[in-house]
């Protein structure tokens, strides 16, 4: 399946290279086509988040009020949910369908001479990028950083607001996950750090796009 999702990611990739005659802009590029074209999943992902941010008072009053009683917590919740028209798993369908996506992109962007075989496109890969002497390279620091860095935002801006145990674990992870993508990236080529960068950049602003079109539609 990541095979069947990378060849032809690789094609547009390499195409959009020989257009621009630089692979740095390119990966800048194709990262924006595909988070376009995934924009309707993004945003249904992130409306989702939003809403469950907004039930939580009303769901850790009822925690609250039926801490004793698990089964009609659980209950109460679900009458908390059915009343909203809100689906705790809305947010998870658009989730799963991209998750084949971005693995691919990662393999591509990884190993990309799995995935084409002209090794005149290959060449493209060692392509330099402003700082960055050549993107199959790993860039040690700032690349990483940038990456960690909105890494962090995107997680603090999308992140639900879950209460209790979950709560605490999707703080810790708003530190340790960026954190990650920093090691990460002093192992992977730069060119996927990029890719990571710009994605999560872009994810910053579909966000800030579907938090600003909710307050209008409030005012």
């Amino acid at each position: 399946m990541i095979a069947a999702i990378a060849k032809p990611l690789g094609h547009l990739l390499f195409f959009l290279n020989g257009f621009v005659g630089n692979y740095g802009i390119a990966i800048i590029l194709f990262t924006i086509i595909i988070k376009a074209a995934l924009y309707p999943l993004t945003a249904h992902q992130l409306k989702s988040s939003k809403r469950m941010q907004e039930l939580q008072p009303k769901i850790k009053d009822i925690q609250k009020k039926y801490a004793n009683d698990k089964e009609k917590m659980n209950t109460k919740i679900m009458e908390l949910y059915k009343e909203e028209k809100f689906n705790p798993a809305g947010g998870c369908l658009p989730l799963l369908i991209q998750i084949p996506i971005i693995w691919g992109l990662f393999s591509l962007l990884r190993t990309p001479e799995q995935f084409v075989s002209d090794p005149n496109l290959l060449d493209a890969v060692h392509n330099s990028f402003i700082w960055i002497s050549d993107l199959s390279l790993p860039d040690p620091w700032i690349l990483p950083i940038l990456a960690g860095a909105t890494t962090y935002f995107s997680f603090n801006m999308t992140q639900s607001a879950a209460a209790g145990p979950q709560n605490n674990t999707l703080k810790a992870m708003q530190y340790i996950f960026p954190v990650m993508i920093i090691w990460w990236g002093h192992s992977f080529p730069a060119g996927l750090t990029l890719y990571w960068f710009i994605s999560t950049l872009f994810q910053l602003v579909q966000q800030y796009i579907t938090n600003r079109e909710k307050t209008v539609k409030e005012e």
